[in-house]
């Protein structure tokens, strides 16, 4: 599904955006913390402040509501021939604990060492299975 630029782009990136929508059709965007193991992203809600508990966060509200998501991992760079992203379409779920959990959550701290210092062994995990990815690059356009 994923061409080896989309592949690199994503190992590289440290920061994704994820797009939920409300049942009445109304977007929510946020930027998140991600892993992906190569069949599925991962992000956790972790103990950076919040304005609410975690269950209550709009992102979670708009999953359990509607399981189609959109993650954006884009490439800036002053130089616009090197413009690029990654748009994944797909299906979240909400995991709370289990294997698939904590093999997440390994990857995340791998990647995040301030992840190490957090207790989120019962945080709420965020996974996105990709239905469709969509790679651009200024460098690849007509």
């Amino acid at each position: 599904m994923l061409t080896p630029r989309a592949e690199a782009l994503i190992q590289r990136a440290r920061v994704a955006r994820l797009a939920t929508a409300s049942p009445e059709a109304e977007p929510h965007v946020v930027p998140i913390c991600f892993a992906y193991d190569g069949v599925a992203f991962y992000s956790v809600l972790d103990a950076k402040p919040k304005r609410v508990a975690s269950e209550r966060l709009k992102r979670v509200r708009n999953i359990r509501a509607n399981p189609r998501v959109a993650l954006l991992i884009d490439e800036y760079d002053e130089e616009w021939s090197r413009l690029q992203y990654v748009l994944i379409l797909g299906e979240a779920e909400l995991l709370a604990s289990g294997e698939e959990h904590a093999r997440a959550l390994a990857r995340l701290r791998e990647k995040y060492p301030r992840y190490r210092e957090m207790s989120l062994d019962a945080a709420v995990m965020i996974k996105i299975r990709p239905r469709r990815a969509i790679f651009w690059s200024a460098a690849e356009a007509p």
